[in-house]
């Protein structure tokens, strides 16, 4: 499934992995700020912040999996099979955006978590297919700044928003529950342990790393949750650039997919196809991928930003190597 997290040095950054067992032929896609989005309900919107993020389009139209925008909001959605709950009817009063929409309806018109959260208190998710061949994704949300995170969830009861202290999202159980799991982990420990089994008995350590004994390992959503959340806060790296990238392709490493480990059937496995991290400040995207471990980066204030079209860029999916001999 997938896993996305947030990091904060000097800079504010966003990214997440997109597990799965095939690829929907997404690519690197920046949308100007003259873009005309067509919305389903909502009409026109001809300007906008510009943003940039890994989507796949669609009739000349982003579908992003996530993004941040030119002001430093990121956004992005994950699998939330059999818990997410959309409306079958737009509702008078409310601001009725399909599922496709959600994010550039939020990026294009919001600059912090804080603005996000006065357009989700008239938001109606409707449950609209974008076209015949794409049917409606079961998703979830997580959206963050540099100062705060929240998840959005809409399940039968509503929608749902919770703070995320952790800044960390996988898939399912519902986030109240993922959290609420962090509580049976809160032993574990970046130092070394000690002896509480006994008095009686003269226990050792044996090795560096024993203090997060017990810290899962395996590759279901909720293990993921508690092994990022685990990684991130208790993350250490210097303020610049290349550390700051660099650590956090190593905390979402920690979830990576290894092809035959997660086996879907009929011959296929769930990957990490790519991974991304977003320098939300200066906004610039990295990725990497499953067959390429060399980070690429697209800074989208290189572009005309006042443009009208989708500037798109392919994922460069070879491995890089680099002989030294």
């Amino acid at each position: 499934m997938c896993t996305a997290a947030t990091y904060k040095t000097k800079d504010f950054y966003f990214g997440r992995t997109l597990d799965y067992e095939f690829s929907y032929g997404e690519e690197i896609v920046i949308t100007p700020r003259n873009y005309c989005f067509h919305f389903r309900d909502m009409g026109i919107m001809e300007k906008h912040y510009a943003m940039i993020g890994m989507a796949h389009v669609a009739e000349d139209y982003p579908l992003y999996y996530e993004a941040v925008n030119e002001k430093g909001l990121g956004m992005a959605g994950l699998n939330f099979v059999g818990n997410a709950h959309y409306a079958d009817k737009m509702m008078s009063g409310k601001d009725n955006v399909t599922t496709f929409e959600f994010i550039p309806w939020i990026l294009a018109q919001c600059a912090t978590v804080k603005e996000a959260m006065l357009l989700l208190k008239k938001i109606n998710l409707v449950n609209t297919q974008f076209n015949k061949q794409l049917p409606v994704a079961e998703l979830h949300w997580i959206i963050a700044d540099g100062n705060e995170s929240i998840t959005v969830e809409s399940v039968k009861d509503g929608i749902k928003i919770y703070d995320n202290p952790v800044g960390v999202l996988t898939n399912n159980p519902p986030f109240s529950e993922q959290m609420f799991q962090l509580n049976n982990y809160m032993y574990l420990s970046t130092k070394d342990p000690k002896n509480n089994f006994s008095d009686k008995l003269s226990l050792k350590r044996y090795s560096r790393g024993m203090g997060a004994l017990g810290l899962p390992g395996d590759l279901s959503s909720q293990s993921r949750f508690v092994r990022v959340a685990f990684t991130k806060m208790n993350s250490v790296s210097g303020e610049s650039e290349a550390e700051s990238v660099s650590q956090f392709f190593h905390i979402l490493g920690s979830v990576d997919q290894q092809r035959g480990c997660c086996d879907v059937g009929d011959g296929k496995y769930e990957i990490t196809i790519y991974t991304s991290c977003c320098n939300a400040d200066k906004g610039i995207y990295y990725y990497t991928t499953y067959d390429n471990h060399q980070i690429t980066g697209i800074n989208m204030n290189k572009e005309n930003l006042e443009d009208s079209l989708l500037i798109r860029y392919s994922m460069i999916k070879e491995e890089q190597i680099r002989m030294q001999n």
